[in-house]
C-alpha cells in the first residue's frame, strides 16, 4: 500500500514539490499524510490534469494547515 502510494505522489507532484513534502513529512507527519490521502483522492477521482508544482503545493499545505488551528477560549 505504501509503494503504491508513493508511485501516484511522485506521479502527480513535481520533483521539487515531492521534496517539500518530505521536509513536511520530517516535521509534521500527520500534515504529510492529510496532504497525501487529498491529492490521492483528487487522483482517484480525475480531477487533476497537470502535475503539482511546488507553489501549487504550497497552497495545499497552508489551506490544510490552517484549518486545525482554531481553539476555543472560555
Amino acid at each position: 500500500m505504501e509503494n503504491l502510494k508513493k508511485k501516484i505522489i511522485q506521479k502527480i507532484l513535481s520533483k521539487e514539490a515531492v521534496e517539500r513534502l518530505g521536509r513536511v513529512r520530517l516535521s509534521k507527519p500527520e500534515l504529510a499524510e492529510q496532504v497525501e490521502l487529498y491529492l490521492i483522492q483528487l487522483y482517484k477521482a480525475g480531477k487533476l490534469k497537470e502535475e503539482i508544482s511546488d507553489d501549487q503545493l504550497k497552497t495545499i499545505l497552508e489551506t490544510l494547515a490552517t484549518k486545525k488551528d482554531f481553539r476555543i477560549i472560555r
